[in-house]
């Protein structure tokens, strides 16, 4: 099943360049997105949405980020949350059913994780969560690359407690956009990305209701189950965006070999020159690793398949190839394409600035080769 129609996504690609030049929100992608049901794309549909598997919007994703890459990593986190409800649904907790039910009905979700220094990310915050006496918390701190900060209406997020008795611990909540204490920052000037307007969220004694706490969890390494799901999630999620710009990237690179001529060689094609079919040729069989690796472990998370302490190397190792695959097949199709592609208009020269922003996302390089090592070697002593 696929909601995306080529037709739908003609309308969003024929936006994208004019996104990245204004530095503009891409409002008019989401409502058509919305309009065709991709915000519930991951909803089942006895709860009122499209009923995709997560395999099946692994596809959907690399075909939006083919159209428009900043629009599929602005959506990419709504998608995420909705991802969490069903998985941990999947495994008979419904403890984040609202999430679905919620976007069925029009709600459109952000996640709020990342903070300025955090290398933590799931497993340490600087946001401080004070518990209050009704059982509710009140959250403050800044989060960073909070993606649809425009018109998200819920945010997930979470936080540090070191008051409680049994502190510390970590705190895991959904608070509404009308929340007093919420300052939406403007400050997403970017290299790429630029119609994501993942803007910084300032929180002041932001309260999030007792019955949209979702967890408390100490702090570090925890195996509960929404620390997974949200990583999963995540990890399949964004590497799905970089494949698909990676595949784009591969389509002009062919296209413009094809389409140059050479003066030296009496105006031949470029695409009879050795050196050009060779970089093609490396930057497509790195591309073609993708597909599987994508496709088999969205079908495990899909399927409940418990790979036990291997699910984290595996999850890190899909986004650090995903992304790093996708900035080498843009870097090569940037080699044979000329240096038209230099300029900010050009289409390849936008691709190579939003792919640069697969090195920021959750897990970096540095993190994903020690939680691999972890795997291989076991932990370091402290």
């Amino acid at each position: 099943m696929s909601i995306l129609s080529d037709t739908l996504l003609e309308s969003i690609h024929s936006r994208a360049a004019r996104y990245d030049r204004d530095n503009e929100f891409c409002a008019e992608d989401l409502e058509e997105l919305r309009a065709a049901g991709y915000l519930s794309a991951l909803v089942p549909r006895e709860m009122g949405g499209a009923g995709l598997s997560l395999r099946q919007l692994v596809n959907e994703q690399k075909r939006l980020a083919s159209a428009a890459p900043a629009t599929a990593l602005a959506v990419n986190m709504h998608l995420v949350w909705t991802g969490v409800a069903k998985t941990l649904l999947d495994r008979g907790d419904d403890s984040l059913a609202f999430v679905l039910t919620e976007s069925a009905a029009g709600e459109v979700y952000a996640l709020a994780i990342s903070e300025a220094g955090n290398d933590r990310v799931l497993f340490g915050s600087s946001t401080d969560a004070r518990p209050l006496p009704d059982g509710a918390y009140e959250f403050s701190g800044t989060k960073i690359f909070t993606s649809l900060s425009p018109v998200w209406t819920r945010l997930g997020l979470f936080g540090l407690d070191s008051t409680s008795p049994d502190a510390p611990k970590l705190v895991h909540a959904v608070v509404s956009r009308d929340a007093a204490g919420i300052e939406i920052l403007d400050d997403w000037d970017t290299m790429g990305m630029r119609a994501s307007q993942s803007c910084s969220t300032r929180l002041n004694h932001v309260r999030a209701e007792p019955s949209r706490i979702l967890r408390r969890l100490d702090p570090g390494p925890n195996p509960d189950p929404l620390i997974f799901a949200i990583f999963a999630n995540f990890e399949t999620l964004v590497s799905s965006v970089y494949a698909g710009i990676a595949e784009r990237a591969l389509e002009l690179g062919v296209a413009n070999a094809i389409k140059r001529t050479s003066a030296r060689n009496d105006g031949a094609s470029k695409a009879l020159d050795p050196d050009v079919r060779w970089k093609l040729a490396d930057a497509a069989i790195a591309f073609d690793s993708l597909a599987p690796q994508l496709d088999a472990i969205a079908a495990d998370i899909d399927n409940g398949v418990d790979r036990g302490g291997d699910w984290f190397r595996a999850l890190v190792g899909l986004k650090i190839r995903s992304t790093q695959t996708a900035r080498f097949v843009v870097d090569q199709a940037i080699r044979v394409s000329g240096g038209g592609s230099y300029f900010a208009g050009n289409e390849l020269g936008r691709l190579y600035r939003d792919v640069l922003a697969g090195g920021f996302h959750p897990s970096n390089e540095d993190s994903a080769h020690s939680t691999v090592a972890t795997s291989l070697l076991g932990p370091v002593p402290e």
